[in-house]
């Protein structure tokens, strides 16, 4: 008993001294010496898991412990209270490993100043809240909040100074990251991944100043992944240079779309990519500046290669220029010794790989004054160097290259002409085309990268005076190429680049110029080719409409507002306890503690007299708002508002939706729809295995729905004339469903940069790319006036641009 009494006294002495500490240093920096913290933490407090943090327990003797992943800069509040947020990871393997941790006053000031990535941060007199960013970021379903007042403790240990590879890769200071494989990827999660590159897209520019990469991975689990990356710094997207590179991916979201896992850049996005060769170094191209990286993870990489190399086919079509071939498309590693402004929409790249082309290979006629590089040098290479004509979005890089450069340009395409004099036999062009469909693109290789060696080494070998000294057999002259300029063939009559839309049907039609279809009577039908100088609405959300195809009507969507007071004029009305739980439902009521006790039934309906699982579940609520009903659509099938009357519940006023099903509200036009007896749900129910599908719960309930549409106004131009014309579409032109777009931020995102690419803000008329498109025109009658419309048909955006 005496022992137990000494053993209390000293944990309860412990505690205060404890206590008056942390009140006199609430902030603490710890040294790592022999990986452990120089000072020991109190021994009363006791680790807690990540997956015990839940509101609503005691974590007065505990405390949390992790590894700063992510830090945000240090703002204010309104009061003027200094907020900072960070984020810490877990050791343990579970899917969520993350949490969120908001710093209120001075704490969070001192901790701005102190913490950097890979600290080894520990918290304690912490207060546990739900999240409300769980569902967006991925992270635990709570965060802790930490304040000086309310008696927190922090401890920080830091890591010492370290250099980008060999020092941060030290164990006792590198944080210990979870990797998902590719087959277990989970929609709105934040994860850590390894994977191979199957195909990709290089940098380019889509919107503004931003660039995209576009990379396919695949894992040992042979599923795939589609990731879209974005940043404004070339340098801090992926270094990626061929199929087959091992890529390290921390902090990509996860979405699903159209039944498939889709990655995408979130905050603090960063990676690493390696040769994929079995056998190479395994040296890391970082896209930050400071990373980790193990010797497990050296493991990881090595498994991979040897992997890929039994199990995946990841060759690209390279090709040296003595292997070419006309209509070919190859990947070709080269230097860079001449380029040359052609047009507004087109750059010349003059390049080398120490091969001669076994063709006549034309020579891109261009003003003496726009060749850049050196003139012997291009004298002395004159039949080695090809002429590459690059299109559209390519131009801006094509412009930033420097000469004496090394680069790798993908999906370069061969083409046979056949010359317009008599006297001078067809040759070759090599255009790399607008667009990133194939991956198309050009990247830029470092002088240390392995096939930089390999064509240096092969470049100082090469004998210039034979190829100096005799006739061009394999080359070209179309005119002096540097006295003389010579205007290539217009727009439409050159090798043309590739649209960034694509026609769907009648490909036999032939093209038509603006100014023929302006004067031309409608209705008819034309295909042409032209450049969208602006759209109408600039607030892409604002083109979203309502269309009744009955009757041909449009409106606009109801926003939240006016659904919650249609919902509140319902909820004042109290359920009919005489219409719950009959035959073919079950029915529960609770009161909400708020609004005066509001009643809310939840009608359950019901399959062969039995209950189903929420995901296969029909449900009929009174009396919720629409942040309750949007909750009950997260976990069952689908949700249809309706209020008691007499003898029966009855859909709402049709300016509300008659269901919910996922992110999606239906509405039903109220001129044409003749609403019907909910009862008649029952003989859905009936059915062996109820599908729940809107268009039949739309029929039994006598609605006619309304299906959402994108409604745009286009001003194309081509040169010849200016013309305007209507999109409607449902989600055929922009392969995005219109029912999804205002619910969706991804999907949101992604109509954003397919605008910003069809019509670039900033651009000049001529380095806009070319929409190729059906357009028909029709008469409107306007009181005594006859108005001819156009309207875009049969074309979708192309592939490489969603």
């Amino acid at each position: 008993m005496l022992l137990m009494r000494r053993t209390n006294l000293y944990f309860f002495c412990t505690f205060l001294l404890t206590f008056f500490l942390i009140a006199a240093m609430p902030v603490q920096v710890l040294k790592i010496i022999k990986g452990k913290p120089e000072t020991q933490l109190p021994s009363h407090l006791q680790r807690e898991d990540l997956k015990h943090l839940q509101t609503g327990l005691d974590h007065t003797n505990k405390y949390f412990q992790g590894i700063v992943i992510l830090s945000y800069p240090l703002t204010k509040l309104g009061d003027g209270t200094d907020f900072f947020k960070i984020v810490l990871q877990d050791d343990t393997c579970s899917r969520i490993n993350s949490i969120n941790v908001l710093m209120y006053g001075k704490m969070a000031e001192d901790c701005a100043k102190l913490i950097r990535n890979g600290d080894t941060f520990i918290v304690a007199g912490f207060k546990v809240a739900e999240s409300p960013t769980a569902r967006e970021d991925g992270r635990h379903a709570c965060h802790l909040q930490v304040s000086e007042e309310s008696g927190s403790a922090i401890f920080i240990c830091t890591q010492p100074s370290i250099t980008p590879f060999s020092e941060a890769t030290s164990p006792s200071v590198a944080p210990k990251y979870v990797y998902t494989p590719l087959n277990c990827l989970k929609d709105g999660t934040v994860v850590n991944l390894y994977g191979i590159v199957k195909f990709f897209k290089p940098p380019y520019i889509s919107k503004g100043t931003d660039y995209c990469s576009v990379v396919t991975l695949v894992d040992q689990s042979n599923v795939k992944l589609t990731c879209t990356l974005f940043n404004g710094n070339l340098d801090s997207l992926p270094k990626i240079y061929k199929n087959g590179d091992i890529v390290r991916f921390h902090r990509v979201k996860i979405r699903e779309y159209n039944g498939q896992m889709q990655g995408i850049t979130s905050a603090g996005f960063a990676s690493l990519t390696f040769d994929g060769t079995v056998g190479a170094p395994v040296v890391p191209r970082a896209s930050s500046k400071v990373y980790t990286f193990v010797d497990e993870e050296q493991k990881t990489v090595e498994e991979l290669r040897i992997w890929a190399a039994s199990n995946l086919s990841v060759s690209g079509p390279e090709a040296k220029l003595s292997d070419v071939k006309p209509m070919m498309f190859f990947d070709l590693t080269c230097q860079l010794v001449g380029k040359a402004k052609v047009d507004g929409s087109s750059f010349l790249l003059k390049v080398w790989d120490g091969t001669k082309c076994p063709y006549p290979t034309w020579k891109v006629p261009v003003e003496a004054k726009e060749l850049e590089g050196d003139r012997v040098l291009l004298h002395h290479l004159r039949n080695l160097t090809v002429d590459v004509l690059v299109y559209d979005n390519h131009v801006q890089l094509a412009k930033s290259l420097k000469t004496g450069s090394f680069l790798r340009i993908y999906s370069i395409h061969t083409k046979q002409a056949s010359a317009k004099n008599e006297d001078i036999s067809s040759h070759i062009e090599f255009h790399l085309h607008g667009g990133t469909c194939y991956g198309r693109g050009i990247g830029i290789l470092p002088e240390n990268n392995p096939d930089v060696e390999e064509l240096k080494s092969f470049l100082e070998c090469v004998e210039l005076t034979d190829s100096q000294n005799m006739e061009s057999v394999s080359s070209l002259e179309l005119g002096d190429t540097f006295d003389s300029y010579t205007d290539l063939e217009s727009p439409l009559q050159r090798c043309q680049q590739l649209s960034a839309t694509v026609l769907t049907d009648h490909q036999d039609m032939s093209n038509t110029v603006l100014k023929t279809v302006l004067n031309s009577s409608a209705p008819q039908q034309y295909r042409i080719r032209a450049k969208l100088r602006s759209f109408k609405p600039q607030k892409l959300y604002q083109s979203v409409k309502l269309h009744c195809s009955k009757c041909n009507t449009l409106q606009e969507v109801p926003n939240g507002d006016a659904i919650d007071f249609i919902l509140q004029g319902c909820a004042a009305t109290a359920p009919n306890p005489e219409l719950q739980s009959m035959s073919w439902y079950e029915s529960v009521v609770w009161t909400t503690e708020e609004d005066q006790g509001r009643k809310i039934t939840i009608h359950f309906v019901k399959h062969y007299e039995m209950l189903q699982r929420p995901e296969n579940t029909l449900l009929m609520i009174e009396g919720g708002t629409l942040k309750e009903i949007w909750k009950l659509t997260r976990r069952f099938k689908c949700v249809i508002p309706v209020k008691s009357k007499e003898d029966d519940l009855e859909l709402l006023d049709l300016s509300a939706p008659f269901l919910l099903q996922g992110n999606i509200k239906y509405y039903g036009c109220k001129k044409c729809s003749t609403p019907k007896s909910i009862k008649n749900l029952s003989s859905l129910a009936e059915k062996r295995e109820p599908s729940w599908e809107p268009t039949e719960i739309a029929q039994v309930l006598g609605i006619e729905p309304l299906q959402y549409v994108f409604v745009m106004k286009f001003t194309l131009v081509d040169g010849t004339g200016v013309l305007n014309a209507y999109l409607f579409d449902y989600e055929k032109f922009f392969q995005i469903p219109a029912s999804e777009i205002l619910t969706n931020s991804f999907l949101q995102q992604k109509m954003e940069m397919t605008m910003n690419t069809l019509s670039p803000p900033g651009r000049k008329l001529d380095d806009l790319p070319w929409l190729e498109c059906f357009i028909k025109s029709y008469n409107v009658a306007d009181g005594m006036k006859h108005q001819v419309y156009y309207q875009i048909f049969d074309t979708t955006v192309a592939e490489d641009v969603v």
